[in-house]
């Protein structure tokens, strides 16, 4: 965690995901999940690396069925990310998909005989996978929204405790939580409530966030709270769409809060009047030619003299515009002058030079 942080992390149990560290003092990992049909290899294997590339860190994939399985080996030998299979009512693809190699299975024990959760921890115990419970706030028990007049946060922090319970009770603790709602308040409160109750790692998410502005809104204020209070070992920003927008908004909200200096970090303003160079066009290109970047660099591309040169030099690389120049500004100090036409090549040619110091 970055020292200027001023987030006091709560202590969870430390657990390995594939190779993964999860909890303790672990850095936040940021995952995803396809949307792809994991039965298409080819398909599933592209859209995964095109999330690595991102940023991705942890991936989940549907396993519906046998054929999908089947594709899990292929799938684990052309990825360079643990693997997770998520799966609903069906105990034996969960069974089989871990004896097929994936780093852990996130299921809903409620929804899985308590006969069948034994033999599923048995093989999760072999196969030193994870389980992550996945409670829902779309597929709670019965009984519990008839305890709990509906779906409310008190419901969703019964349901990941009795299932806990289940867990515990056939001698297994390599467990990951997730309380999710569409609701950000809802949401909030069931993990700040289950986070008092268990020190086991936390998954945290906003479920059916929406497409990308809504998604980036409900998350980085559902997600955004917890971790600032201190809650959470994992994220994934659930976008309609592209997986891949998911990383740059959950990176996103990791740098903002100082948890992880990590990507690139634009700092551009809304302009105004004084503008006098095209600031979005450049904006745009420096993001897309940085899209990827694990290291940190905070970027300034400001679109006029007068906050620009201060908000530039606090950066570590950075530009003020004028008139059809702009003055460049590097680890706070003044460094030339450049033609707007040249900003783009210059900024990328000082990037590199930063890279190699």
């Amino acid at each position: 965690m970055d020292d200027l942080s001023k987030v006091q992390r709560k202590k969870t149990r430390k657990i390995n995901l594939g190779g993964v560290p999860i909890g303790g003092d672990a850095p936040i990992a940021v995952q995803s999940m396809t949307n792809t049909d994991t039965s298409d290899v080819k398909a599933t294997v592209a859209q995964i690396k095109k999330l690595e590339k991102a940023g991705c860190e942890i991936i989940r994939v549907t396993v519906p069925d046998q054929e999908a399985v089947n594709a899990l080996p292929e799938i684990i030998k052309r990825i360079s990310i643990p693997l997770i299979a998520d799966i609903h009512f069906h105990h034996q693809l969960a069974i089989n998909a871990m004896k097929q190699g994936v780093a852990g299975i996130r299921i809903n024990p409620g929804n899985i005989p308590r006969g069948k959760i034994r033999q599923i921890v048995q093989v999760a115990k072999e196969r030193d996978a994870v389980i992550r419970i996945g409670v829902n706030a779309g597929s709670l028990q019965k009984e519990l929204l008839r305890q709990y007049g509906g779906v409310t946060a008190e419901a969703l922090v019964a349901s990941a405790l009795k299932n806990i319970d289940l867990l515990e009770e056939e001698g297994f603790s390599r467990l990951k939580l997730s309380l999710k709602s569409s609701d950000v308040p809802m949401m909030i409160e069931a993990y700040r409530a289950i986070a008092r109750k268990t020190d086991y790692p936390l998954h945290l998410g906003v479920t059916e966030a929406g497409t990308l502005v809504d998604a980036a809104i409900k998350s980085s204020l559902g997600i955004g709270t917890l971790l600032y209070e201190g809650i959470g070992d994992t994220i994934r920003v659930s976008v309609t769409g592209n997986p891949v927008w998911e990383i740059p908004i959950a990176y996103g909200i990791l740098r903002s809060l100082r948890i992880r200096k990590v990507g690139p970090e634009i700092i551009s303003c809304p302009t105004c009047g004084r503008c006098r160079i095209d600031l979005l066009g450049l904006t745009r290109k420096i993001e897309k030619a940085l899209a990827g970047r694990k290291e940190y660099l905070k970027v300034a591309l400001m679109g006029c003299v007068v906050n620009g040169p201060g908000e530039a030099a606090e950066a570590d690389i950075g530009i003020a515009g004028g008139k059809g120049f702009g003055m460049m500004f590097k680890k706070g100090v003044t460094y030339k002058k450049v033609a707007e036409k040249d900003f783009v090549p210059v900024l990328l040619k000082e990037i590199k030079s930063l890279e190699r110091k």
